[in-house]
């Protein structure tokens, strides 16, 4: 996510309309198949559209959905979905497209979700096989530093589209718990989808700007964790909402109530899910136990 410090600022004096959120393709809003179905069908899709999408299928990898129409959106599997008790789901933020899920913004590994996906689920599995990880590209991220990345708008018809994909998820693993992980601009997305999605044990937000509630009991009853940074850029964006614009309070502000998790090894904004990093060893330990176990991971804000 590519906000400037000061676009928030400077958008609250600008005459200029929001504009609407992106129509949602049919394909996506449509109920998840049975999830073998759902690889199969998929996976034919990819090989007719061409590489490097047809290049994934053949390599085997898992996608529950794939459109590449627009900026296109896919959903990616990592472990065994049908039989995993514990799943977390990722959700990518601001100018996150099809075209980057592997590759990464700028062609930067880290900020690739399938990667994060990927590095996520290794370090899970090193403790526990009974785990599944997807990568969430399910919404239209905002572009750029625009209007639209100050705004609610793109993150509400994000929020639709997870809630009724976690339902399908749990319609056929019922049993299994779930753990929500936004970063930037998807932790607004996994904020708004939250109060709807009780079965949700935990959330997690990673270098969040906001996540359109005052207080993590606004949230529903999970558990809020949040990590921030030191040098996450982030922190320099103004808490503000007003007339529509803003993102309102970070989770890791005073009064909000979140958990804070540790960033050892964190560089900045982009860094969360690397190989390495306190905020990925914190993470792995929620989603496989419902709280980290280092230090630096009990403090609330």
């Amino acid at each position: 996510m590519r906000i400037l410090p000061n676009v928030l600022a400077l958008a609250l004096l600008l005459p200029i309309p929001v504009a609407p959120a992106a129509a949602v393709p049919a394909s996506v809003v449509s109920h998840l198949p049975a999830f073998a179905d759902a690889y199969r069908e998929t996976s034919v899709r990819m090989l007719a559209t061409g590489c490097p999408y047809a290049t994934w299928a053949a390599q085997g990898r898992r996608f529950l959905f794939f459109d590449p129409a627009g900026d296109g959106r896919a959903a990616e599997v990592f472990g065994d979905l049908a039989t995993a008790s514990r799943i977390a789901i990722l959700v990518p933020g601001v100018d996150t497209t099809l075209a980057d899920f592997d590759r990464g913004l700028g062609g930067i590994a880290r900020r690739a979700p399938g990667v994060q996906g990927r590095t996520l689920y290794r370090q899970l599995s090193k403790r526990d096989r009974d785990v599944a990880v997807i990568s969430w590209l399910g919404y239209d991220p905002p572009e750029g530093i625009g209007l639209a990345a100050a705004t609610e708008g793109r993150a509400r018809s994000g929020a639709a589209l997870l809630t009724t994909f976690v339902q399908d998820v749990l319609r056929q693993r019922p049993g299994a718990t779930v753990t929500l992980i936004g970063h930037s601009y998807g932790s607004l997305v996994v904020g708004l989808a939250a109060p709807r999605l009780p079965q949700v044990a935990d959330v997690i937000a990673l270098g969040s700007p906001g996540m359109g509630a005052a207080h993590a009991t606004d949230l529903g009853g999970a558990r809020v964790w949040s990590a921030l940074a030191p040098h996450d850029w982030v922190r320099r964006i103004p808490q503000v909402r007003v007339l529509g614009l803003g993102l309102g309070k970070r989770p890791s502000s005073a009064g909000f109530g979140a958990t804070a998790l540790p960033t050892d090894g964190v560089a900045g904004h982009d860094y969360y899910l690397v190989e390495g990093s306190a905020t990925l060893r914190a993470v792995s330990d929620i989603v496989l136990s419902g709280g980290p176990r280092h230090e630096g991971a009990s403090r609330v804000y």
